[in-house]
């Protein structure tokens, strides 16, 4: 249960508009992105969904259940300046009942985020667009939980788990998990980039422990064209940075979540005699949500065809990866 866990972790889980939710891919390869999570005090597990028509969050965390939940941005939820919270955690998917997660999304979603409600079309339309509305929930029981008081993740988090010698050290006793191999081959780089070192001040970075959990933990950056690299502007306290495969995410949204962006580069993390940096492979844009109605509904309308085909080959074949 959750409810031993300090206030700070569990008004996070409740109040955060949202989460940085990691899997790992086929390829051990960490992916983040930022979802909007549901927690009732005292629950045994932190629940986020995904659309059926891009199911590949769950996909993952059903072929690989150890994932985590980072709540490092605190916008919209009335606690500006809180602390980073990470949860390392075991995924269950729940895909069993499509129906009855539509109607759990349309409630919660409704309850927790009251300023998009005006933003759904009415019911009927809502079944034509079933790729968003029926949801895949993805219910992740705390297995660790690291909580720093504060923004700067550099100072030393207090951590909630029965290994933390392990946890600090970077060792464990369990055998250690396969990681993948550094992407190599030449840096992916173009505007988006550049504009992500104009506009962000920090990131999510997330890479693989030792023990086969993600770690994720929040970070002032740098970008610096010229070496094509991002660099990290500190080291957090009480997380081993591991070189190999990591993913770097950014986002943002509205305080009532009316719209919202957000960008990925999957990289890898490398020790140099300055410190931490980031080489990107490859760049990834995610699902937004632009600011007005027309903007809002172009994006709907340039997803609806792949996502409808998506969503019908999982009514088919229900554990078809996307």
């Amino acid at each position: 249960m959750t409810s031993s866990l300090p206030q700070q972790a569990r008004d996070a889980f409740s109040r955060f508009v949202t989460t940085e939710f990691t899997t790992i891919g086929a390829k051990r390869q960490p992916i983040t992105w930022p979802v909007t999570p549901y927690y009732s005090d005292g629950e045994p597990t932190v629940d986020i969904s995904t659309g059926l028509g891009y199911p590949k969050k769950a996909d993952d965390a059903k072929r690989n259940p150890r994932v985590s939940l980072l709540f490092s941005d605190p916008t919209g939820s009335g606690m500006e300046g809180a602390g980073q919270v990470l949860v390392q955690g075991i995924a269950d998917v729940d895909d069993s009942n499509l129906a009855a997660n539509r109607e759990r999304y349309w409630r919660e979603s409704t309850v927790k985020l009251p300023a998009t409600k005006k933003m759904h079309p009415p019911k009927p339309m809502r079944a034509m667009i079933g790729w968003y509305y029926t949801r895949i929930y993805v219910l992740v029981r705390p297995e660790r939980v690291f909580v720093w008081p504060g923004p700067d993740a550099s100072a030393e988090p207090e951590v909630h788990d029965c290994h933390l010698e392990e946890v600090r050290s970077g060792h464990t006793e369990e055998p250690t998990a396969e990681h993948g191999t550094p992407t190599g081959g030449p840096a992916a780089w173009d505007d988006r980039v550049d504009e992500l070192g104009r506009d962000y001040e920090t990131a999510a970075i997330t890479w693989l422990a030792p023990d086969g959990f993600p770690l994720s933990v929040r970070l002032p950056i740098r970008v610096e064209s010229s070496a094509k690299a991002i660099h990290l502007g500190a080291e957090p306290a009480g997380l081993p940075l591991i070189e190999g495969r990591a993913c770097l995410t950014v986002h943002r949204h509205a305080p009532d979540f009316t719209w919202q962006n957000n960008f990925q580069v999957r990289g890898d993390l490398e020790r140099r005699a300055d410190g931490w940096r980031l080489v990107p492979r490859r760049l990834v844009g995610g699902f937004e949500v632009p600011k007005g109605f027309l903007g809002r509904n172009a994006e709907f309308v340039k997803r609806m065809v792949p996502y409808y085909r998506t969503a019908r080959k999982r009514i088919k074949e229900p554990t078809a990866a996307e």
